[in-house]
């Protein structure tokens, strides 16, 4: 089936000042620093009272800290739009593998910053993109930022943002022609993963298509071959897996490195 998407044109996302944050949020950052710097003063104050043995607890507390946000930060580098350009590449690798005709309407589970839905709506200047999220306080992200970026990158008449939950859309079923979402799901803690994909295909319309990427780690998802043959049994075509792992990262082994490696793509048509 011949891909009907605008992926002649490359598509360069953040060249006007737009803020696309990193997936390693900042208060993630702030607190392994605010741990490592108060380990070491631990280490320094058991120094001073000759408490020999939480100086050598503490110092060591303060070595894997250190260890672990050199680590963190290397990751945060690598993920941004302005360094390793992951975050972006992992958007393109995800559109790329929706067979959508560019009409209708786009729903994104979990939209963030606003970068994936932007991306839709460059990729198809047909289509209009709705993004849902629920902003929590973890991530630097807000449906301001999100409109702001859609304005600075010229999609904001086709964009629009709203809170919402993915373990329960508040949109009617069949009401979007495509769904997608990117690295979402594993954020939800305590949900039945397989109950989430179901819940954001409820709103797919008949002939819809969908491609949703995440950190698939089985004790998470359960067995996704398995659901995938589910769907099928439920009329659902051309389902299949894509392991984003190697396609993104260039390796399982380097996606492990950045926690993403179980990165797996599940695409099909309603």
């Amino acid at each position: 089936m011949e891909r009907k998407g605008s992926f002649g044109q490359e598509i360069c996302l953040g060249t006007h000042d737009e803020d696309y944050g990193s997936w390693m949020s900042n208060p993630v950052f702030y607190v392994f620093g605010g741990v490592t710097v108060m380990a070491a003063v631990a280490a320094v104050l058991s120094h001073m009272f000759h408490i020999t043995v939480l100086v050598i607890l503490f110092s060591l507390v303060t070595v894997v800290m250190a260890a672990m946000l050199i680590w963190i930060a290397w990751i945060r580098r690598k993920y941004a739009f302005d360094g390793g350009g992951i975050m972006g590449l992992s958007h393109s690798v995800v559109l790329s593998q929706l067979e959508y005709d560019g009409r209708g309407d786009i729903l994104e589970v979990g939209c963030g910053s606003g970068a994936l839905a932007i991306r839709a709506a460059l990729t198809w200047p047909d289509a209009k993109v709705t993004g849902v999220d629920s902003w929590k306080a973890i991530y630097d992200y807000s449906i301001g930022l999100c409109e702001k970026n859609a304005v600075s990158e010229g999609v904001a008449s086709r964009c629009s943002f709203r809170k919402g939950d993915a373990k329960h859309l508040d949109f009617a079923d069949e009401s979007f022609d495509a769904v997608i979402s990117n690295y979402v799901y594993h954020n939800i803690l305590g949900s039945d993963m397989q109950k989430l994909l179901l819940e954001s295909l409820r709103v797919l319309k008949k002939g819809g298509v969908f491609a949703i990427n995440d950190n698939m780690k089985p004790k998470l998802y359960g067995d996704m071959e398995a659901f995938c043959q589910k769907l099928r049994s439920m009329g659902y075509r051309e389902v299949r897996l894509v392991d984003t792992a190697v396609k993104i990262f260039g390796s399982r082994r380097r996606a492990k490195l950045m926690m993403l490696g179980s990165s797996r793509l599940l695409v099909g048509r309603k």
